[in-house]
């Protein structure tokens, strides 16, 4: 409508529309801007018909854009206590935006809407402070579910921002990622030497995930976590159960062969903690830890890979009633009273594997990482004191041994020692087993050649010289005349404790031996 105010139209014209909205204001609500107060109740024209909403979020505050015909009665006198208290309200000019007791003309706002929230952003994302990530850092008290069992063990994880790192551990050894990531609640570690994947998500102040094999069709392994609380410490310190003992399997589960063999165990024990490992013929569990709780002792390991549970009793007449996993059950007496027992020895891990005839030069022949063919014939090996490591990047008691032979490597390579790995991997595709090599030579520093050898389904005809292979790690020394002088079955790692220094000094003084022989 157009005014002109020297004929006096303007101000008729203001009246009218101030008489139309006071009209308006009684039956339909007021169409302007008008506060509804958060303390009082608001008039009670402010009943409307309320529609469906759509929201768009903007910050941590809600607002509401457009509206379908009415659906249901809502009213703006319900009280407004927060500015994220919002509602949708309506009348005869048009739709109402409420936002913390504020209710504006929709039709108004309609307009300025798109404007409005563009600038709001514009301000909010300056004004804003950056939103940090929770700080995951430090330990936690882990568990993995292998079938129906859940079975402790330590994890830590080191952060900063979004970029972070998990540990397992073996014994205090830590055992890292390789990679880590932390985004949206989301934490992903890769352990490319285990070949390995772990994902945990935020749920508070707990984490629960997966862990899995990244091979097609690998089942995934159930992860929980919560922050790491000191165990409450025990009046009594349990029984007193250090010390080397010999465990076998009850003879009403002995189905095979392997069944029979005797096993040895060690323990150490200060107060209520213990921790041990326990060692077999092709090499040992890794470190269990654990405690005494009410009257059993409950071990574990898991450093990404290999979960056990280990649980025991001690019997009236001092032996160990022990559970492994909840599926097999041995007796453990101590060294010491094992013959006496009735319990037979251990197999020699040096007599275990032996060769068909002694006399004759151990072969080998197979590719490298870069594809070319390295053999025992060749001139590197000649006159050489040689070490033949078969085993596979996916072996733990091959890991436990990689440091040693290496260590053996820079010690003596300059005095004639040569060093070859043979690995047997778990897939015959070189795309596949080639980068997983890779990665065990990298994470060991080796600087001696790997060589893919086959699979673990072939290993037989591959090695035809063999008698009773059966382990991983199986080393294999040779004289500088190339022909075998021991095979050795197994290792044992650091958690075996004075087994373990008693081996790397028992090899140790071979390879010197031989090394001060004639060609």
């Amino acid at each position: 409508m157009l005014c002109f105010p020297a004929l006096g139209g303007c101000q008729a014209a203001k009246t009218e529309k101030n008489r139309q909205r006071q009209e308006e204001r009684k039956q339909y609500g007021f169409p302007g801007i008008h506060f509804l107060s958060a303390r009082h109740r608001p008039p009670p024209w402010a009943r409307v018909e309320i529609g469906r909403q759509i929201k768009l979020t903007f910050a941590r505050h809600r607002f509401y854009g457009e509206f379908t015909p009415a659906v249901g009665t809502y009213s703006c006198s319900r009280p407004v206590h927060t500015t994220s208290d919002l509602l949708a309200v309506g009348g005869r000019s048009g739709l109402w935006l409420g936002r913390a007791g504020w209710c504006y003309n929709f039709r108004i706002v309609r307009r300025l809407l798109p404007f409005g929230i563009t600038v709001l952003s514009i301000c909010a994302a300056l004004a804003r402070p950056a939103v940090s990530a929770p700080n995951l850092s430090g330990l936690w008290d882990a568990k993995i579910v292998a079938g129906q069992l859940e079975i402790p063990f330590r994890f830590e994880i080191a952060q900063t921002g979004t970029q972070v790192q998990g540990f397992f551990f073996e014994g205090d050894r830590k055992v890292g990622s390789s990679s880590g990531s932390f985004a949206d609640g989301h934490l992903k570690f890769g352990y490319d030497y285990l070949d390995t994947t772990l994902e945990l998500w935020v749920e508070g102040d707990q984490l629960h995930g997966a862990y899995r094999l990244n091979r097609p069709n690998a089942p995934a392994m159930e992860i929980r976590a919560k922050r790491f609380v000191p165990a409450p410490a025990e009046a009594s310190g349990g029984p007193q159960v250090s010390g080397s003992w010999e465990m076998r399997r009850v003879p009403q589960e002995v189905k095979t062969a392997s069944d029979t063999r005797t096993w040895k165990l060690f323990l150490r024990q200060s107060g209520a903690e213990v921790s041990g490992s326990i060692l077999r013929v092709d090499g040992d569990t890794g470190y269990l830890i654990g405690r005494w709780q009410n009257g059993h002792l409950v071990l574990s390991h898991f450093d990404g890979d290999g979960p056990l549970l280990f649980e025991a009793k001690l019997n009236a007449d001092g032996t160990l009633a022990i559970a492994l996993n909840r599926q097999a059950d041995y007796l453990a007496v101590r060294t010491t009273e094992a013959r006496a027992k009735g319990v037979p020895d251990p197999p020699d891990p040096s007599r275990y594997t032996s060769v068909k005839d002694p006399s004759v030069p151990f072969q080998f022949s197979f590719p490298g990482l870069d594809g070319r063919t390295v053999s025992s014939s060749d001139p590197r090996f000649k006159g050489k004191v040689v070490i033949v490591a078969i085993g596979g990047s996916w072996c733990s008691n091959c890991q436990d041994e990689a440091p040693f032979l290496v260590q053996l490597y820079k010690e003596f390579h300059a005095q004639g020692l040569e060093i070859v790995g043979l690995m047997f991997e778990l897939d015959d595709d070189a795309a596949l087993a080639g980068p997983r090599v890779q990665t065990f030579m990298r994470r060991f520093g080796i600087s001696y050649p790997m060589l893919l050898a086959g699979t673990t389904d072939n290993i037989n005809q591959r090695m035809p010289q063999l008698v009773n292979f059966g382990a991983y790690p199986t080393t294999i020394y040779l004289g500088r005349d190339g022909r075998v002088r021991s095979v050795h079955a197994g290792f044992a790692s650091a958690a075996t404790g004075a087994e373990h220094a008693r081996l790397q000094g028992e090899l140790r003084e071979l390879i010197q031996h031989l090394l001060a022989e004639n060609g």
